[in-house]
Parts: C-alpha cells; structure tokens; sequence
C-alpha cells in the first residue's frame, strides 16, 4: 500500500475510498479512525489525520461526536462519478483522438473494444464489465 513517490496522507485517502466504492465500507458504517490507520499502516496519526480530513473536505466522511467518522451517504456515487470523469479524461480522450486521427468512428471503435474485451475475458475482462 505504500508507495514512497506519493504523499502519505494521498495514500490513506485512497485506501478509505477503495475500501467505500468497492462495497468493503458502506455508507452511514463507521470509517477507521486516525489512529487505527496510523497504526495498521505504521504511520504517525497526524499524517492519517491529514487523509481523513481530506475526505471530509470532500464530503466522503463525516464527524459525529464522541463517536467517529462515517461515511457519508452518496459517498459511494459521488466517489464513482469522480473515477469515471478522470478514466474518460487519462483513457477515453485519449482513445478518441487518435480513433479521429486513424479515421476510426465509432462503430469502428465499438467493434474494436468487444474484439479486444473477447481476448481479454481470460485476463478477467468481461463484455458486461464493459456496458
């Protein structure tokens, strides 16, 4: 999990919000506190404190007092739609331009994804992962 090219605080935010969008943290159930990611990740409890804050911020997890951090509801959709935007951004756009570029419309483009998602099912790809 960690990874010494990126900030610390990023990575603890990541890791909440993994745990969120793949189901393992459900919305309105108790996140993990500072200190137990200070601990599990043998990290100091200012740097997960930094994390956390920054979901918060982004209106992931919220404070209840005395209690602990939960996360919000609509945590899970709102972190989804975030991921879509930055795959169309890193990946789809990319792929547009230069389908426009080699004259590919996208019919051509389609057929090319199911070709490619068909050779790919044996890597765990599936042609219903891609709908």
């Amino acid at each position: 999990m960690i990874d010494d090219g990126r900030a610390l605080f990023l990575q603890i935010a990541e890791s909440v919000e993994d745990q969120i969008v793949d189901g393992s943290l459900p919305e309105e159930s108790r996140a993990p506190s500072t200190n137990e990611l200070a601990a599990f990740h043998r990290i100091n409890p200012a740097t997960a404190a930094k994390g956390i804050s920054m979901l918060v911020d982004k209106g992931v997890l919220y404070k209840q007092r005395g209690i602990g951090m939960f996360v919000a509801p609509g945590a899970r959709a709102q972190l989804l739609g975030e991921r879509r935007t930055a795959f169309a951004d890193r990946f789809v756009d990319p792929l547009l331009a230069e389908a426009r570029t080699l004259g590919l419309g996208a019919d051509d483009l389609t057929d090319l994804i199911r070709e490619r998602a068909a050779i790919g099912s044996a890597a765990g790809l599936t042609e219903g992962t891609l709908r």
